[in-house]
Formats: C-alpha cells, structure tokens, sequence
C-alpha cells in the first residue's frame, strides 16, 4: 500500500468536518496536507443576547508522509507542536488564546511506509506536549501524535492519541476496496 493512497482517503475522511489544505508550508519545509477543525458552543437562555456561556474548540492536524520514522522525525514533530503549533496556530502569536477557548488539539499524522522499531514504538507512545493558558482558566492545548504504518498495517499513538486508531485502522481496508479518494471527490466536486 502507498503512503499517497493511504492519505488520500484519510483526508477524505476528515473533509467531511475539517478543512483541507494541500499542500502545507511551514518556514520553507511543505508538507502534504493540514486539516483545520472548529467548533463554538454557546448556551443562552431565551435570547441570544441573554448569553450565560460559551466554548471554542479547536484541532489542527499536519499530515507527514515519510519512509521511515527515526528520532529525527519524533524531534521534528515535537518541534511544530512546540515552535509553530502551539503560538502560531493557537495563540496567533499573542500571550494567550482568544477569549472562550476551551481546548485546541495538536494532531501530527505519520504515514510510513516501513513499520516502526521497538524504540520508535516508545517514542511515540511517550510523544507529550500540554500546555495550559492561566490555569486552564482560557483552556489548553495538547499534542497527539498517531503513525500508520503501511507494510504491517499498524497503527501507533501517545496515550490522548488513542481515539485515533479506530479510524486509521478502517482506513486500510478502505484504499484496499478502492474508494474514492480525497482528489476524486475534489475533482467531481469542480466539475459540478
């Protein structure tokens, strides 16, 4: 299986509630694809202007497709939660997020085509990064990190990365039927 087809129809699935962007660049270095989610919540009581709360939710992914997964590559990705991520999607280079929000989520997507060693299993296992704005008072972001690999057709994550394995696992047998793929859907969509 190729890492391409692999992404392809994982970004068809996340285009249903994120949007896409392809490709990505980040300081010169592109990559294939960001996916951008968000969500406000509010709860107001007869009238809107009669607002007693409300909520913003965030997850921003950043999709990497690579032949292997080394150090190099946990460190790199730690580096755009950490140096881009974090303040420049989520702060927007101010101190602090915007008013109302609750959580951002950092997702860094690996596609590899060779399985992953014991240590990089580790690695990625331990991948953390959180960080809260005034005690969580204005929220909170927090890294996950989920890696498919194609030659074993495995799935690894960090701990809060978990709820990923269910869609990345079907994602497999998905390009294996050959359903249509994110490019597919896009070029039908234009021709409309």
């Amino acid at each position: 299986m190729r890492t391409a087809d692999y992404l392809d129809q994982l970004l068809r699935k996340y285009s249903g509630t994120f949007d896409i962007y392809q490709p990505y660049v980040i300081h010169g270095k592109e990559y294939p694809a960001y996916g951008y989610f968000f969500s406000h919540v509010e709860k107001y009581i007869l009238v809107r202007e009669a607002n007693m709360w409300s909520s913003d939710s965030y997850e921003h992914i950043l999709f990497i497709e690579t032949k292997e997964v080394d150090q190099a590559l946990i460190e790199e990705a730690y580096a755009l939660v950490k140096d881009y991520m974090e303040p420049v999607l989520v702060r927007k280079g101010e101190e602090l997020p915007a008013a109302g929000h609750m959580y951002s989520y950092l997702t860094v997507s690996i596609i590899a085509e060779k399985p992953l060693s014991g240590e990089m299993k580790k690695a990625v296992k331990h991948f953390k990064y959180e960080k809260g704005y005034r005690f969580n008072m204005r929220g909170f972001s927090q890294a996950h990190i989920v890696c498919a690999t194609m030659e074993d057709e495995q799935v690894y994550t960090n701990y809060v990365g978990r709820k990923s394995v269910k869609l990345y696992t079907a994602n497999y047998k998905d390009v294996k039927e050959g359903k249509p793929g994110f490019k597919q859907i896009m070029e039908e969509q234009t021709r409309l």
